[in-house]
């Protein structure tokens, strides 16, 4: 299957994906308790104040209207007004996707260099002590809470000896690199387990293939043919595990980003589930839905480009 036609079924793909999403998103939201309109002017303001509000948003509507009409918007790329921050939702989405999507790639950048290193020592020394370190330190960042990992350092590297901040965004590259260490070290110690475990699994598998022992029938070196063969052909199924891990991450740093007081979309879902914002609430999981599937692609595109035999 070509490029364009993959990408045409994706997109027919995403339709029912998203609908079913903002049905969904759209009846949790109505049924959590609260009232936005009181939420967004206080506990003691006239009647007559809230029946306007509720008029202007369209919340004094039946659901089903008021479904049609956000599906209406939908169709023609509008997600609504924030009834908080008083601006479009794409708008507001924009603002805090910087943040998020750098912490991400942060955090994947701190992961890949330990994950190669670690996955590779624990293969080639299978059974050794080495490997029974690795694979202790393993279970345990996988089994570490990651709230209680980020208030820790940011207590010690933050508070205590002040090298990191401990909240905020930062201005400019250098910057942004200095206030987003401690999250993305936080956000790696989480992941890192992970996929370790899954490469040093698939280079076993390797190691022990009909090739790999031909290879070495015929005196080439180890070293080749770990780098030649055997790492190559396992890079696949942790490729794949990365990209389900970074569509994850892009809405899943709520927690860390919460604790860094980082301007993210994740602290941004948490002000506006706290606010019933409901506009913005669901603007931002059509949004992790849509990043989701657009990970998941380009993962598909780099796996047929690495190996000729998978075909899109």
């Amino acid at each position: 299957m070509g490029l364009f036609q993959l990408l045409i079924r994706r997109c027919l793909q995403l339709v029912p994906i998203l609908i079913g999403i903002s049905i969904v998103v759209f009846a949790l939201v109505r049924l959590t308790p609260g009232d936005p309109a009181r939420l967004l002017v206080g506990p003691r303001v006239a009647e007559e104040v809230l029946v306007e509000i509720r008029q202007r948003y369209g919340l004094d509507q039946p659901l089903p209207i008021q479904y049609a009409r956000y599906v209406g918007q939908l169709i023609i790329g509008d997600l609504g007004h924030s009834f908080r921050y008083k601006i479009p939702v794409s708008q507001l989405i924009f603002n805090h996707l910087p943040p998020t999507l750098f912490l991400v790639c942060y955090a994947i950048v701190l992961t890949l260099i330990p994950t190669l290193i670690l996955a590779t020592v624990a293969a080639r020394r299978q059974g050794q002590w080495p490997d029974h370190v690795i694979r202790v330190i393993g279970v345990a960042g996988m089994t570490m809470p990651v709230f209680w990992l980020g208030i820790m350092m940011s207590r010690l590297f933050g508070v205590s000896l002040g090298w990191f901040p401990v909240s905020g965004y930062g201005e400019g590259f250098v910057d942004h690199l200095h206030h987003l260490f401690l999250p993305a070290v936080s956000t790696a110690i989480w992941v890192t387990p992970i996929l370790v475990r899954n490469l040093r699994s698939a280079l076993l598998e390797e190691m022990d293939s009909d090739y790999v022992l031909a290879a070495r029938s015929k005196g080439l070196p180890e070293g080749y043919i770990f780098r030649r063969h055997i790492l190559g052909n396992s890079l696949l199924p942790t490729l794949h595990l990365l990209g389900v891990l970074v569509a994850y991450l892009l809405g899943g740093t709520v927690i860390v980003e919460t604790v860094y007081a980082v301007p993210g979309l994740g602290q941004l879902m948490i002000n506006s589930v706290l606010a019933r914002d409901y506009f913005v609430i669901q603007g931002l999981t059509l949004y992790f839905a849509l990043a989701t599937v657009l990970v998941t692609f380009a993962v598909d595109v780099a796996t047929a480009a690495i190996d000729p035999r998978v075909k899109l």
